[in-house]
């Protein structure tokens, strides 16, 4: 058994190793910069967990500085995994996709995976002062063993609940063949994630009940939960990869068009917009313009993103936050409320437009309505 334990304690130091060289490079690639970064995070605290289990196995030195630097460097960070998938999923099917200060609340709960390290980082703090006794240690390290047992819980949740709001992304995303890699890989990428959440929850249940948790971890320890972890930093790796250089490729290639045709199709688009107002219907989308206008799906997604820089989404938002700008600025405009205004320049999501509106502008709203009603 000790001979199986130090073989796969072996794959978990190759893994984490493998895993932060992973994150490295991911981090340092210039395609699909926010996506492949948010890949990283989840890959290099995957592997970072695994480096603590392998620590666990495998460092049996009694050396005080070691145990208190085990104690207060976070290793074990599980709560942002969930977000990350979620944010990386959205990220990478839309590239103007930015993780806004109101999706920040998302990442609250990883303060549970530090709890642990500001206990110790206080005790030794308080002990220093004389506050607190030197016996006080076996009720800081009772209080740590249970924390750590049931803090597992939420993090299983967590991750489950994110899984289920990227499904529900997923399934509401608008499919054509130029995406159908990417939506191939996000499907697998949480299959994988899920199939993981099945083989954490077989191992989290009787780990929780006291009778059948001893028996687990001599027989078994942690290996059946950071074996498959290992798998997924190399499998997340090398296919995160691959999609980044894929869909690259495809955005990178230019498709050759007249003068004609690209000015005819932009005049085309402006009159819409400007004449007909296109923009105010909040249910636009481009297949009622190729309806109206005639002109090929892919030739107007291609001259916007060529020429422009911009995705339909991002072309018909522009009119909208100019027509807000107007409205705003004018002078009933204190008898609305900011979304109500929005609403009638178009958006049909509240979020959606304080997203573009920032981006757009790098001010709220109501900053905006402020700085230009001073002026």
């Amino acid at each position: 058994m000790n001979s199986l334990f130090n073989f796969l304690n072996i794959i978990i130091l190759l893994g984490t190793i493998q895993g932060v060289i992973t994150s490295i490079l991911l981090f340092r690639l210039r395609i699909n910069k926010k996506a492949n970064k948010l890949l990283g995070w989840v890959i290099l605290l995957i592997s970072l967990a695994c480096f603590n289990t392998y620590l666990l196995e495998t460092v049996t030195s009694t050396s005080s500085l070691l145990l208190i630097l085990e104690a207060i460097i976070p290793l074990v960070v599980i709560m942002p995994i969930g977000p990350l998938i979620y944010f990386y999923v959205k990220t990478i099917l839309n590239p103007e996709f930015k993780i806004s200060e109101p999706n920040r609340k998302h990442f609250y709960s990883t303060l549970l995976d530090f709890i642990p390290n500001f206990a110790v980082i206080l005790f030794i703090l308080g002990g220093f002062l004389g506050l607190i006794k030197s016996q006080s240690n076996i009720a800081l390290g009772n209080f740590i063993e249970r924390y750590n047992l049931y803090v597992d819980i939420p993090r299983w949740l967590s991750l489950i609940i994110y899984l289920w709001l990227t499904f529900q992304f997923i399934s509401s995303y608008k499919k054509d063949e130029s995406n159908k890699d990417l939506i191939r890989w996000v499907k697998r990428f949480i299959l994988g994630f899920s199939i993981f959440s099945v083989i954490w929850l077989l191992h989290l249940i009787p780990y929780l009940i006291p009778s059948l948790s001893n028996i687990l971890l001599k027989f078994v320890s942690w290996y059946p939960i950071y074996i498959p972890l290992i798998v997924l930093v190399y499998w997340l790796g090398i296919n995160g990869y691959i999609i980044s250089f894929k869909t690259y490729k495809k955005t990178s290639k230019p498709q050759g068009f007249s003068n004609e045709t690209v000015l005819n199709t932009i005049t085309t688009l402006e009159d819409l917009m400007k004449k007909e107002h296109l923009y105010l219907n909040p249910l636009l989308k481009l297949s009622d313009v190729v309806k109206q206008t005639g002109i090929p799906q892919k030739t107007i997604s291609a001259i916007l993103n060529q020429y422009l820089n911009k995705s339909f989404n991002d072309y018909v938002n522009t009119y909208r936050i100019e027509e807000f700008k107007k409205q705003l600025l004018a002078d009933n405009s204190e008898n609305f409320t900011i979304t109500g205004i929005a609403f009638e320049c178009g958006f049909n999501s509240q979020a959606t437009f304080q997203r573009v509106f920032k981006a757009n502008t790098n001010q709220s709203p109501s900053q905006f309505r402020k700085t230009h009603l001073k002026a």
